[in-house]
């Protein structure tokens, strides 16, 4: 195990997030490193104002649970909260609880902020627009957390820099490469799967901790699995995330290979034929294409995901398992 310090903070840039020249050159896109941000003490990202976020974003863009998981944590034994989302922003330093509110750019401010965000990455690259810079796609992901709280191991399947906001996070990353940790099968993206990896105590010797305080953050490469826990105090932190098209190609792959096998067709990993995943990305983006007019709604989206990928796919409504 690796454990990364933080860098240190230079008072003489403007930059909402901080990139080492050097980390640009020789370890981005494809390597984990430390950063440096300007985000903390924003009037966006305190509690007040993320209360308020969580009571106005649709339900299907807020997740919450008990916080005291393990890095292997079982899905169907994570433990639902009886709280609205609210409640459980406002009442985060006592509730033992764990949130992410998810597409926050859907409401203007956090666009802006999020899209500001990205853009000072984007100059210290040497482009004057997001869109230069192969920027697309842009999401926002913000965590609240308790003290002591566990988000299990998983991927993420997106390019991202996340930054620590208030409170401290340990942050525990594995090389995307190494099939002895997680096989072609489970990197496979289907909302019938729970986000949630199997984790062994011996992967840690393989780990990378990043020891993140306020003003610390790191980039986290495409679909490197990682778990992550906060410190002994409350936790905002905040993933600005993209996609650029060979990631967003990938992802339509990796989603027709979960589809094709759940009915009972294995698949090779990708690359391996590269005629047959033409095929398969072209017909899933057009059977996309057809269904996504129809997932303006909150409602609707919710139906969708139970019809085709069945109930399981929208398990984190908390309905029937709120203690």
């Amino acid at each position: 195990m690796n454990q990364h310090a933080p860098i240190q903070h230079d008072p003489s840039t403007h930059d909402l997030i901080q990139i080492r020249p050097k980390d640009l050159a020789g370890r981005f896109p494809d390597r984990p490193f430390p950063t440096r941000h300007s985000l903390s003490g924003h009037s966006l990202l305190t509690l007040p104002s993320l209360a308020e976020l969580a009571r106005a974003l649709p339900r299907d863009q807020v997740e919450y649970s008990a916080g005291d998981l393990a890095p292997n944590q079982r899905p169907e034994d994570v433990k639902m909260l009886n709280l609205s989302p609210d409640e459980v922003v406002r009442r985060i330093e006592t509730a033992n609880a764990w949130m992410v509110l998810k597409r926050v750019e859907s409401d203007p401010a956090y666009s802006a902020l999020v899209n500001d965000a990205l853009l000072s990455v984007a100059r210290q690259r040497g482009f004057a627009t997001l869109e230069e810079a192969g920027f697309h796609d842009i999401q926002g992901f913000i965590f609240v957390s308790s003290a002591n709280a566990v988000t299990p191991f998983h991927f993420d399947a997106e390019e991202n820099f996340f930054v620590q906001i208030r409170g401290d996070k340990f942050f525990h990353i594995f090389d995307n490469a190494d099939r002895a940790l997680v096989s072609e099968e489970e990197l496979e993206i289907s909302p019938a799967k729970h986000r949630n990896l199997a984790y062994r105590e011996e992967f840690e010797e393989r780990a990378e901790v990043y020891a993140m305080k306020e003003g610390d953050g790191m980039f986290v490469p495409y679909l490197w699995p990682h778990w992550v826990r906060t410190g002994s105090s409350w936790s905002i932190s905040m993933a600005i995330t993209w996609k650029s098209p060979q990631v967003s190609r990938n992802n339509t792959l990796l989603t027709a290979n979960a589809m094709l096998r759940s009915m009972g067709y294995p698949q090779a990993a990708p690359g391996s034929r590269p005629v047959l995943d033409a095929v398969k990305v072209a017909g899933l983006r057009t059977a996309r294409a057809v269904v996504e007019p129809l997932r303006r709604s909150e409602r609707m989206r919710r139906a969708l995901r139970g019809l085709v990928f069945g109930r399981k796919a929208n398990y984190y409504y908390n309905e029937d398992k709120a203690a």
